[in-house]
């Protein structure tokens, strides 16, 4: 299964804070056991790692993601179609045209409850969004960007 593909993303997180890495990890677990069919797309870029879950293997169908940012002190939860879901409680982040995100700096400040209802619609919308049934997948961990030039936070910085 592609939840215990881990060799790559942990590569990526190495220069990361040990509590940066432990988070982001126990949200991926978290998302892969509530969405085991959905495909985990992995963009190592030069200003974050980001990695997201999708019906397909293209982003634009991507309905959820976990963004580690270049100052390596916090992460992102977001929604890529985040600005067409609901968020009752308007904690969702973000005004541009369609990403929303949460900050995630513990595990135990994680609105899990809140979000798994969020996810049900961020996932119903991403499949409506599939134009063509055959791009369909199941269970895929795929590394879809790796930049050449990145700018990481120091292992020691916190």
């Amino acid at each position: 299964m592609s939840k215990d593909q881990t060799k790559d993303l942990l590569k990526f997180l190495k220069p990361y804070p040990d509590e940066i890495r432990d988070i982001a990890l126990w949200l991926r677990e978290w998302v892969w056991d509530l969405y085991p069919n959905a495909n985990e797309l992995i963009y190592d870029n030069y200003n974050a790692l980001a990695f997201g879950w999708s019906p397909t293997d293209r982003q634009g169908h991507v309905f959820c993601s976990i963004a580690v940012p270049r100052s390596g002190n916090n992460l992102h939860f977001g929604f890529y179609w985040g600005s067409e879901i609901s968020d009752p409680k308007k904690i969702l982040l973000g005004n541009g045209n369609q990403y929303r995100y949460i900050r995630v700096i513990s595990k135990k400040d994680f609105p899990k409850t809140y979000i798994k209802t969020l996810l049900r619609e961020a996932y119903t919308n991403s499949l409506m969004k599939v134009k063509d049934p055959k791009q369909i997948m199941k269970g895929a961990t795929i590394v879809k960007a790796i930049s050449a030039t990145k700018r990481r936070p120091s292992k020691n910085q916190t």
